[in-house]
């Protein structure tokens, strides 16, 4: 499988050393940078290419690394069609791909050893979107969202509020 890899300098390090047990897997790292240590560098710049690669070559994934790994996660989903997951655990890396068939994971190089985050990549890899009709449903809204701007319509349990006074339509703002 081929692997969309970016950081900034805080997961230069693990990036180097997750691209090659990708490939000593049977895995093919692609990697967005960057590529030598610069302190000030920005993980907008690496981030967005690495989910804008994904998005663009079917059947990949992506991971994208930093200190925490929360502004990388923040800066893949701003690419249109890619779901990023924060992936701290591997309960987490699992959920990702089977409940929210995230192609893109986000990892804290300074919150986790290599060996943990080598799990939660191997998990990741290899765990399935369940295709449950619930998630292909909630996934749906989310995309007809990112299509449209529109909110999904409020279920019949949300439109009546606490004491009996009508709740919000939704388009309120």
């Amino acid at each position: 499988m081929r692997v969309h890899l970016g950081c900034d300098h805080a997961g230069l390090e693990l990036k180097a050393r997750l691209a090659s047990w990708l490939t000593e897997h049977g895995h093919e790292p692609v990697d967005h940078g960057p590529f030598v240590y610069d302190a000030l560098d920005d993980y907008p710049v690496f981030c967005l290419r690495a989910a804008e690669a994904v998005e663009a070559d079917p059947g990949s994934l992506g991971i994208v690394i930093g200190g925490s790994g929360n502004g990388e996660q923040m800066a893949a989903n701003k690419v249109k069609g890619i779901r990023s997951a924060l992936v701290w655990s591997e309960e987490t890396a699992v959920l990702a791909r089977e409940h929210n068939d995230a192609r893109v994971i986000a990892v804290g190089g300074r919150m986790h050893t290599l060996a943990e985050v080598t799990r939660f990549v191997e998990v990741f890899l290899a765990t399935p979107f369940s295709e449950d009709e619930r998630h292909v449903r909630r996934i749906a809204m989310l995309t007809d969202y990112e299509r449209t701007g529109e909110l999904p319509p409020l279920p019949l349990s949300a439109q009546t509020a606490p004491g009996g006074s009508p709740g919000t339509s939704g388009t309120d703002a």
